[in-house]
């Protein structure tokens, strides 16, 4: 089975209902809240990719893998970030709106770095960034869903309001049925490399939800505005890493996109396990 027909549309959904739930007052909290939008922002586009660069060094990965971290760490907030902000009595609003503007932001950003991660470490192993291909496929898969999204919102609010009730609960499991069908096809690969690749993203994932609460803290946001923050930095589109990294546009390398799928099962068990643990602690 070819992954790249199932990662396509599962991303083109995903940003449509972000569209369909984007209001134009919710770009007034970058107003209201700067300070939680400039932190989490600064954690998941500048500070995350960092640390995936970091640490790929640190653990000496082959090039094919260090892009393939650099990838998952420069690509937008993950779509289900609102609900497990929900769940963490976090706050919703500020949620969709950082997915809304990581998505919009890195659109210019992830040419930029993946152009260096690849000139880096790349190159020398015949790995090159088509940048024209990378910025029409972003184009396609991300901005014009989401504009879409919006449209459909302003024009049919009550039809709009009923599908995202519907996609917003099949988000994750069709992440989840991606994760589980590449797992399937590539599992040689992935237990291979799952001991040191396994430990990189897991300490990425922790380093960033770590480095967000720090931050937070530093900059005194309150509870709901600072649990936000964690989730929305350790919350990674892992389905855009995947259709960048197997694009045959694009890098067209499935080995690639590993890094993305580890990912994003672990950050839904470290994301998961934070949810559960600040929940504990408000009902105490």
């Amino acid at each position: 089975m070819n992954t790249l027909l199932i990662v396509l549309p599962i991303l083109t959904v995903l940003m449509f209902d972000l569209g369909l739930t984007l209001k134009m007052e919710d770009f007034r909290l970058v107003l209201s809240r700067p300070k939680a939008v400039v932190i989490a922002l600064f954690g998941q586009i500048v500070l995350l990719p960092i640390l995936a660069a970091g640490l790929a060094l640190a653990f000496r990965l082959p090039p094919v893998f260090f892009i393939g971290m650099v990838l998952i760490a420069c690509c937008p907030g993950g779509s289900s970030s609102n609900i497990f902000s929900k769940l963490a009595g976090g706050d919703v609003a500020l949620s969709v709106l950082l997915t809304a503007l990581s998505s919009l932001i890195t659109l210019l950003t992830v040419p930029v770095i993946m152009s260096w991660a690849t000139g880096y470490a790349g190159e020398a192993v015949g790995i090159t960034l088509p940048v024209g291909n990378l910025l029409k496929q972003n184009l396609l898969l991300m901005l014009l869903p989401v504009l879409f999204g919006i449209a459909v919102h302003y024009l049919w609010p009550r039809a709009a309001e009923k599908i995202d009730a519907v996609l917003s609960r099949t988000a994750f499991p069709l992440l989840l049925l991606l994760v589980s069908i590449f797992f399937a096809q590539h599992w040689r690969t992935i237990l291979a490399n799952l001991g040191r690749l396994g430990l990189c993203v897991t300490l990425l994932i922790l380093l960033a939800a770590g480095s967000a609460a720090g931050l937070s803290r530093l900059v005194r946001l309150h509870g709901r505005e600072r649990r936000t923050v964690v989730i929305e930095v350790g919350m990674q589109n892992a389905a855009q890493a995947i259709a960048v990294a197997s694009s045959p546009f694009i890098f067209a390398n499935n080995e690639m996109a590993i890094p993305a799928i580890l990912y994003s099962l672990l950050m839904n068990i470290v994301l998961l396990t934070y949810v559960a643990v600040v929940r504990k602690k408000g009902a105490e």
